[in-house]
């Protein structure tokens, strides 16, 4: 991705210098567990990661944050470059629609933080806190991705989880968050996973809308990185890597497949009415 020189946001607050914390000692098979159902966390990770701390117990210890290495910097300077391409993106996007776009911060730790949402830990995964429109990324999650879980890795797959995120943070200021959760009140939890499904992929496919409106920073290879991320955290492939045996009910993200159609399809459209996800599933 051609991104250096670039326009960076001023909207990123980098708290791994000072973050530190409770960090998680080896990890464990609850670790493991919980950073694979909380992969992408979306607005679903503030519930699990509570649990996770009290499971974990003895398994964390008080770590002070060292200072950032020239890598780190380097990576802070990327997430600000990309976080600003959001910006421009979805400004024009919501003035072409007669509305005005609020710019979410995005904050970078390690261990973990706190939000308005409660506590996270790394081990949450990146997501999208709406009670403070932030979102919280811990980049060592994206060597995670690529090691543990498959995926190709590369500069586009990190951008393409911050537009994925960015999506999150579309659907609230759109509203589409909070008519989601009133729809699933009082239905089953096999229905009301499919609605969580299909925010998780209309967030895929507004990361391909973004990805449209910046094809002139786009590289050879990059599409293919991000469709790697996408294919590596789909819920099918992360049961079967886990559990030996898929369970369609139990998905809150959609499969490999769905993941990768939708943000092909948000990257071949760059349209925000194609979005139709919810229309999909019903």
């Amino acid at each position: 991705m051609k991104w250096r020189g670039s326009r960076e946001s001023d909207n990123v607050e980098d708290r791994r210098s000072v973050s530190g914390g409770k960090i998680a000692v080896g990890g464990g098979v609850i670790g493991i567990i919980i950073l694979l159902l909380n992969i992408f966390g979306g607005e679903n990770a503030k519930m699990i990661t509570p649990v996770l701390e009290q499971m974990q117990g003895g398994q964390t210890q008080t770590e002070a944050a060292a200072p950032l290495s020239k890598e780190d910097e380097e990576m802070g300077h990327f997430v600000r470059s990309v976080l600003a391409k959001t910006e421009d993106t979805w400004g024009k996007i919501f003035a072409e629609n007669g509305m005005t776009y609020k710019k979410p911060k995005l904050v970078l730790f390690k261990g973990s933080v706190q939000t308005a949402c409660g506590g996270a830990s790394s081990a949450s995964g990146p997501f999208y806190c709406p009670a403070d429109q932030k979102v919280y990324m811990d980049l060592g999650f994206f060597e995670e991705l690529k090691t543990r879980f498959g995926a190709e890795g590369g500069d586009f797959a990190i951008a393409y989880v911050i537009a994925h995120e960015i999506g999150h943070h579309v659907q609230t200021l759109l509203g589409t968050s909070a008519k989601m959760h009133q729809e699933q009140e009082g239905k089953s939890q096999a229905e009301a996973n499919k609605l969580s499904v299909a925010l998780e992929l209309q967030a895929d496919f507004y990361a391909g809308v973004w990805a449209h409106d910046n094809q002139e920073v786009l590289e050879a290879g990059d599409i293919e990185e991000a469709l790697s991320a996408a294919n590596a955290v789909g819920d099918d492939a992360i049961q079967s890597k886990m559990q030996g045996q898929i369970v369609p009910d139990s998905f809150t993200h959609g499969t490999s497949e769905q993941r990768m159609y939708w943000f092909k399809k948000g990257f071949k459209t760059g349209d925000i009415n194609q979005g139709t996800t919810f229309e999909e599933i019903r």
